[in-house]
């Protein structure tokens, strides 16, 4: 009576976490995204460790529980992981106004976001180009 097992999207060597609903606008999250994009996760998780952007602290949750479920669910080597995607969405938008001069008012609106983060386990270059030529 339990819903049936949905499939898994992501390949074997890949993990990911996703946050929903973070208090920050899509634009401002997708600065902080594009700076682990296509980098190492130990590197990923230095970079936000000393970003200035007060959304980094909860990019650099959002990417350790990616680490941590690649780790733990998947068995994957920490060492090897490296940040394939840094997806950002839209979320909900609060709508709230704002008193002007002369009894007028105007719209506020408070963005809200989505965060979604990948890691795959890559070989490191100079594994992958000897385990080739022994192929060989």
């Amino acid at each position: 009576m339990s819903k049936p097992n949905h499939p898994r999207t992501l390949s074997e060597t890949e993990a990911q976490a996703i946050t929903r609903n973070i208090r920050v606008s899509p634009r401002k999250l997708n600065l902080v995204a594009g700076l682990i994009r296509n980098k190492p996760a130990g590197q990923a998780v230095a970079t936000l460790t000393f970003s200035k952007r007060r959304i980094a602290q909860q990019v650099k949750k959002t990417l350790e529980s990616a680490i941590a479920n690649a780790e733990n669910n998947h068995q994957l080597d920490v060492d090897q992981l490296v940040v394939t995607k840094a997806e950002v969405g839209k979320s909900i938008v609060m709508r709230r106004f704002h008193a002007r001069g002369r009894g007028r008012s105007s719209r506020i609106e408070k963005f809200f976001s989505h965060l979604k983060i990948v890691v795959a386990e890559q070989a490191p270059a100079g594994q992958s180009a000897s385990s080739e030529k022994k192929a060989a």
